[in-house]
């Protein structure tokens, strides 16, 4: 996944490269949901001011990343169990539409592509770049969106991964990153086929495959049901 690059309601400004240096930090891994993001070591570490701080932070909480709290600063977004439930339900939900419509009109430097980013994250994992696997294999569900042609779903989905990156680095269990490699190469084998309803429908399994291999924390209400 990339930063939102500058754009009319956010120039190129000093709090760009503060902003991506976050950014990428978060969704590499480096930066763990919950850590607190202290104004002055920002300031320290980057040489600039708390105005340029504070601005990159804004830009980082409209993303859902950072979450900005008055009167006792800012950390990075930790999303709860129903949220991760929600947002798998929504990828579902958008990934499945996409899949469909990738498969209406793929061609063969398409299918060249995405076989070259198995290959990549093949490497990744037998190299155990967790990091880059993590990058890698978000980065093949984007690609797929990009595919589609569709700008709105595109967007969406951009978002919701962002969201992802935040659960996987909370919940995911050590050791599984290769039964997700497999799924990718079966969506793409699918895909070759154009068989839409074929790849929406693993999709599915794929997508519920990755929730359920989470370890979510119960829920307080859920503990206070059973305590009495």
């Amino acid at each position: 996944m990339k930063p939102q690059r500058a754009t009319a309601d956010h120039p190129e400004t000093l709090d760009q490269n503060v902003y991506e240096a976050i950014f990428n930090a978060v969704m590499h891994g480096r930066l763990k949901p919950g850590t607190r993001l202290q104004e002055a070591s920002l300031c320290e570490q980057f040489g600039v001011s708390r105005t340029v701080v504070r601005q990159a932070l804004r830009r980082l909480s409209e993303l859902r990343i950072v979450d900005v709290v008055p009167n006792k600063g800012a950390a990075v977004a930790t999303p709860g169990p129903k949220e991760t439930r929600d947002v798998f339900a929504a990828r579902r939900a958008i990934e499945g539409a996409i899949v469909r419509e990738v498969a209406r009109h793929i061609d063969h430097g398409d299918l060249a592509r995405l076989r070259q980013r198995l290959q990549a994250e093949h490497a990744a994992l037998h190299e155990g770049d967790h990091p880059r696997w993590v990058a890698l294999a978000g980065g093949f569900h984007l690609a797929l969106a990009e595919l589609s042609g569709n700008q709105v779903l595109e967007r969406m989905l951009t978002e919701l991964m962002t969201r992802c990156s935040l659960i996987v680095a909370l919940y995911e269990v050590p050791g599984e990153a290769s039964c997700e490699h497999d799924e990718h190469a079966r969506l793409v084998d699918l895909l070759a086929l154009r068989d839409g309803n074929g790849a929406a429908a693993e999709m599915e399994r794929h997508l519920l495959a990755l929730e359920a291999r989470l370890r979510l924390p119960e829920e307080k209400s859920d503990a206070l049901r059973r305590a009495f």
